[in-house]
């Protein structure tokens, strides 16, 4: 979620989870992050969602923010940890970046083009490694900006990277460096076909007006003065109107306004 003003966003994972498959089918670890200036307020745990009293916790504070980035985790690669459970986040450039990857990525440990020097993996999984890969690319520009580097500066580097990644298997991906969100939409597997296919992610612009909430569903519900919102997810979680992210597309979100990149073919 990205929006122009610090906002609550009441989270039923439990219900999010439905939403990736059967019920209670996504069991191997849970996170959420609230954005808090330049660093992350990280929630997470390797229960599944509705055995976690971390959960309880996050639904009793009113926690609010312009960036918030949650996961449900399904094992494909790596066990049911602590350190395996998404969103990840690392310091660069003084500021705390959130990755957050659904998909796999088979090879990825032993690629050239993904191998990392400054950062390395804490658990076992191929999205870490990603996370850790896509910020070997960005540090040249952060490590020479004396603010955060140009938004078409950053895009490009996200959007090589990107077209390297979908190479190896779905990579869909949400990553923030506490300015901008980007999303980045590929494939994803039908729970119930099985078929790989686009599209990996949707986003849905809502705007909230003072005193009210904007109800998406059983899912979540965003609060605030005068909003400006925008979501993406993995499926729908409403009967709105949510828009596609097209397969190799990036967007850009920033005080909940949307960035498009073209469809690249890569």
């Amino acid at each position: 979620m990205s929006s122009n003003l610090p906002s609550t966003l009441t989270l039923s994972l439990r219900k999010l989870a439905e939403h990736g498959g059967p019920p209670f089918s996504i069991r191997d670890g849970w996170g959420v992050g609230f954005y808090e200036g330049s660093d992350v307020r990280l929630i997470k745990d390797s229960a599944a969602v509705d055995d976690s009293e971390w959960l309880r916790f996050v639904d009793g504070h009113d926690l609010r923010s312009h960036i918030i980035v949650s996961h449900i985790r399904k094992a494909t690669m790596g066990e049911r940890s602590y350190a395996n459970a998404q969103p990840f986040i690392r310091e660069l450039a003084g500021r705390t970046h959130l990755f957050a990857h659904n998909g796999w990525l088979p090879g990825i440990m032993e690629s050239v083009a993904f191998r990392t020097s400054r950062y390395r993996r804490i658990g076992e999984t191929d999205s870490e490694q990603a996370f850790c890969a896509l910020l070997e690319r960005l540090r040249d520009a952060w490590d020479r900006a004396r603010e955060v580097p140009p938004l078409d500066v950053r895009l490009a580097i996200i959007s090589t990277y990107a077209a390297a990644l979908r190479q190896l298997g779905p990579a869909n991906f949400l990553y923030s460096d506490g300015d901008t969100l980007f999303a980045h939409g590929d494939r994803r597997k039908n729970a119930v076909t099985g078929k790989v296919s686009p599209p990996g992610l949707v986003f849905l612009r809502r705007e909230c007006v003072q005193g009210t909430q904007a109800d998406l569903g059983q899912a979540l519900s965003i609060g605030g003065a005068n909003q400006a919102v925008t979501l993406v997810a993995s499926t729908p979680l409403s009967n709105d109107a949510w828009e596609i992210v097209a397969e190799g597309e990036i967007i850009a979100l920033s005080k909940g306004e949307v960035v498009r990149l073209p469809s690249t073919s890569t």
